[in-house]
């Protein structure tokens, strides 16, 4: 696991910069009132990017958004915010969507069936995701975050799902996070 900087800052915090953002994405058609409510982490094998994915509700919706954050900017990786880590320093943070470490990670998950790592921080309940294969082995999967709100239960078609879990309102709330599909034969 990577190592956890406790009581280290990051500015502008989640808070001042994640809501907006999301907000100004195509795929979001929420209301605008974005509150967290949790997150989980994922390790990169190389330990240099982090990775996480952030749960906002918004009315009886929940938002998935993947994050990456980077020690230098990533070529062709969809920008959110540039902010400072008072330990590591400047970080690049990305729509992790658009980031190979991560989806990288979402595949490993699935592909050998674990669950991410649990993270909590004052104000919400823990969170995890956990890996599922329900077909073939992985070959040309292609990853698919449903618009990027929760779901119910895998589709037919999935040869893959990450599921998720957190406290919402009091209430322990499961969901789908992500299907995986195969884009090409399996041989």
């Amino acid at each position: 696991m990577g190592t956890i900087h406790v009581g280290a800052t990051l500015t502008p915090h989640f808070r001042e910069f994640l809501p907006a953002w999301v907000q100004e994405q195509p795929w979001y058609d929420g209301s605008g009132a974005l509150r967290p409510t949790g997150f989980f982490r994922f390790e990169d094998p190389a330990g240099q990017v982090g990775v996480e994915t952030h749960l906002l509700q918004d009315g009886n919706e929940v938002w998935q958004v993947p994050l990456t954050y980077r020690p230098e900017p990533l070529v062709h990786g969809e920008l959110v915010k540039e902010a400072v880590h008072s330990v590591l320093g400047t970080r690049w943070i990305y729509d992790a969507v658009t980031d190979p470490v991560w989806i990288a990670a979402i595949l490993d998950l699935v592909a050998t069936e674990s669950i991410s790592d649990s993270a909590a921080r004052t104000g919400f309940g823990p969170a995890q995701a956990r890996g599922t294969l329900i077909g073939p082995a992985l070959r040309t999967p292609v990853i698919d975050l449903d618009r990027r709100i929760v779901q119910d239960g895998p589709p037919d078609d999935a040869i893959g799902v990450v599921t998720g879990s957190w406290h919402q309102d009091g209430v322990r709330r499961t969901g789908r996070l992500a299907v995986i599909r195969q884009t090409g034969p399996n041989t």
